[in-house]
């Protein structure tokens, strides 16, 4: 009978002590995530609805260390591209080749936009909680781990999504036919992807193997345009970092440290009965 008393008490000071972590230390938490959040959605340096604040631009200068073959400057006004210029020095004959975006032209970074978009919703989500809100497994936790993801994982995509995005008709003059470029974000860095192409010809020995999906495509994957095969004979990547998308990871990690510390508290209360509130 004491053993059971005991048991029955020790029970009621842990569900003494969930019932406080439910109600005082969850609010804490959210509102400090809150405060963090509010931080890295400034740091995507975009106005808010209504201010009518211009969004300044910032230039870059890309480069890699090791190799010339590729200089570029890029000009980021908040999410899209707004300016760039590249020179690529041909390794056949050393020939000098310029691109710039055109006038009338700005690239979306859609991996920018993403990721803002998952903050401001996991703000509009901690912002509609009253104080009888029991946290759960739920949307706040996601909405972070996909804005951090998209900055932290590109897409992959196939040479001929390349070759065929938008982006190729950005450039002035025009790419010729054996130049791909393709503009990423890769934890707190732009980069710039060219690839230069050779035409397989029909006589060919080569036996034809069309690449997949990949962020960074390496020299001899092949694929299919149009009517022609072609074949990646050069890779050059450059990159700069952004400084505020470096600010935002930090804000980022921290969150999601701060949501794995509470809901492994809420484990260790939950584990000693079966009622899961989360």
């Amino acid at each position: 009978m004491a053993a059971a008393m005991a048991t029955q008490g020790e029970r009621a000071v842990l569900e003494e002590e969930f019932k406080w972590l439910l109600q005082e230390e969850v609010h804490a938490v959210l509102r400090q995530l809150q405060d963090i959040l509010k931080e890295a959605s400034h740091r995507f340096a975009l106005p808010t609805s209504g201010s009518g604040g211009a969004v300044k631009q910032e230039s870059f200068v890309l480069s890699t260390s090791g190799t010339d073959q590729v200089k570029g400057v890029m000009t980021l006004q908040g999410d899209a591209l707004c300016q760039a210029d590249v020179n690529l020095k041909m390794p056949r004959n050393n020939q000098l080749l310029h691109f710039a975006f055109r006038e009338d032209k700005q690239w979306k970074l859609q991996q920018i936009q993403d990721a803002r978009n998952h903050v401001n919703q996991a703000i509009y989500l901690l912002m509609n909680r009253d104080v009888n809100y029991q946290f759960k497994t739920g949307l706040e936790v996601l909405k972070l781990s996909r804005a951090r993801n998209r900055l932290t994982t590109p897409a992959t995509l196939t040479l001929p999504e390349i070759a065929s995005s938008g982006l190729t008709k950005m450039f002035t003059p025009a790419l010729p036919p054996d130049i791909l470029v393709n503009f990423y974000i890769n934890l707190n860095k732009l980069c710039l992807t060219v690839y230069q192409l050779h035409v397989m010809q029909p006589s060919t020995t080569k036996n034809f193997k069309p690449a997949g999906g990949s962020v960074l495509h390496n020299p001899g994957a092949m694929f299919e345009f149009g009517s022609q095969r072609y074949e990646v004979s050069h890779v050059h990547k450059v990159e700069c970092v952004v400084p505020w998308l470096n600010d935002a990871l930090v804000f980022f990690t921290v969150s999601l440290q701060l949501c794995q510390q509470l809901k492994d508290k809420i484990s260790v209360f939950s584990s000693y009965w079966n009622y899961r509130p989360y």
